[in-house]
């Protein structure tokens, strides 16, 4: 199941700064827009109890977990907490291998060749391009040219509805979406109608 969201539905909802009280209708807002798949970075108030939260009410219909993951001791919280995913900024050998051994699933962070296959070289088969934003869809086609074909890339970093369809055509296989999705401050209103547009950015025929 959760390999299809990610091969499927794959727009991550990067929630920084999300307070542990609006978790469940952040959440919630997200996903009845078509959102499936929910990252709390690690510098959020209070993340584990988001994530708990957040698996608790939708575990079993998300793929869910933790950003910003620096350490083995952050996939271990994440993992008590119920989440699933493992998003880094960088690319961490013991945490992207630990990862893989619980059975997570892990998107080390990565930006040049080498830190890709070096990423490959430790099982990582989907990777975050990050910051997205500094190094652009044709960085990402060059990329793409020397990987694997099974190697699956997610652009993250500055990445808006209006940015998707560059970087789609360059082999983006899905995005991690922050402010463009949620900061606080916004309301359930505005975060559903940010959803909405970026799900039918993701839907828009390339």
């Amino acid at each position: 199941m959760f390999e299809d969201i990610l091969d499927c539905a794959p727009l991550i909802a990067i929630l920084r700064h999300l307070p542990p009280a609006q978790a469940l209708e952040v959440g919630e807002t997200l996903f009845a827009e078509g959102i499936r798949i929910i990252e709390v970075p690690l510098n959020s108030p209070q993340p584990f109890e988001s994530i708990g939260k957040l698996a608790a009410a939708l575990g079993d219909r998300c793929l869910l977990g933790a950003g910003t993951v620096l350490s083995v001791a952050d996939v271990e919280l994440t993992r008590a907490a119920g989440g699933r995913l493992i998003v880094a900024p960088n690319l961490n050998a013991a945490v992207v291998t630990h990862s893989l051994a619980a059975g997570l699933f892990v998107l080390p962070g990565i930006a040049t060749a080498s830190e890709a296959f070096a990423a490959i070289d430790l099982g990582a088969r989907r990777l975050k391009l990050f910051p997205a934003s500094t190094y652009g869809p044709s960085h990402l086609r060059a990329l793409k040219d020397v990987l694997p074909a099974a190697v699956r890339i997610y652009p993250v970093g500055g990445i808006g509805a209006a940015d998707m369809a560059g970087y789609r055509r360059a082999g983006a296989a899905g995005f991690g979406l922050g402010g463009e999705l949620y900061r606080p401050g916004y309301t359930l209103e505005e975060i559903a109608t940010r959803a909405r547009r970026v799900v039918a950015a993701w839907s828009a025929p390339r």
